[in-house]
């Protein structure tokens, strides 16, 4: 406890807290690593139709990177957990996985974050693809090999070493970008800090251990994606 001009500092009252913070930590890495995973097929899939030959295809997918990237995120999330189901669109809760990771809420959270994560995944590989000399393709098909073979013998590869940055940038981004999942009842770190000013009428504390929760999962998250690109030999 300190006091400092009036101001008393307790952070007795949020120790036992910590479980919470705990569980609320686990469902924000989950629902970060189910955005990215589903983000980077869903971009990888955009990602193709932009390369596609078929004209609508790439309209298609130049229009849904063009509308995700244009809107706020919070809009997003509003409209599919409040909009589209008004049109019938809805995500139905899965009770088999539980309270919070089968609740409503949470499901509608990782399709909004995860449609929102691949549109920005999407123009990293397309980014990672150009990037690629396309004498290797020419190569590949002079050895042979059909367009798909070329790309996932050859030219993904090689991508892979120069958007791997970029996705772990991603990863961290969306540990930091889906606290905005709390405004809608989803458990996760940013929520639990409702739980604890609610019961302990505390405000800055519980602020300040949801900060270091935050600070600590993007660090590790950072050296973690260092020490893989260094591996990978990214800049060589």
């Amino acid at each position: 406890m300190n006091a400092y001009l009036g101001i008393v500092i307790d952070f007795s009252k949020v120790v036992k807290w910590l479980p919470t913070f705990w569980q609320g930590t686990i469902v924000t890495v989950a629902l970060a690593i189910m955005t990215v995973i589903i983000g980077s097929l869903i971009g990888l899939l955009a990602t193709i139709m932009k390369q596609s030959s078929f004209a609508p295809l790439r309209w298609l997918a130049k229009a849904y990177t063009q509308v995700v990237r244009g809107t706020p995120l919070l809009l997003q999330l509003f409209m599919w957990l409040y909009g589209f189901p008004i049109i019938g669109i809805s995500i139905p809760p899965i009770l088999l996985l539980g309270d919070v990771f089968g609740s409503r809420e949470f499901l509608t959270a990782v399709v909004a974050l995860s449609i929102n994560s691949g549109a920005y995944i999407c123009e990293l590989l397309r980014g990672g693809l150009e990037s690629i000399d396309k004498g290797q393709m020419e190569a590949g098909r002079s050895l042979g090999l059909s367009r798909w073979q070329t790309m996932k013998a050859i030219i993904i590869p090689q991508a892979v070493r120069v958007v791997l940055p970029g996705l772990g940038n991603e990863f961290i981004m969306m540990i930091k970008e889906s606290s905005i999942v709390s405004v809608v009842g989803v458990f996760d770190v940013m929520y639990t800090y409702n739980i604890v000013k609610a019961s302990t009428y505390s405000i800055f504390e519980p602020l300040i251990v949801v900060g270091i929760i935050y600070f600590l999962l993007t660090a590790g998250l950072t050296s973690l994606m260092s020490m893989l690109e260094k591996r990978m030999h990214v800049y060589d």
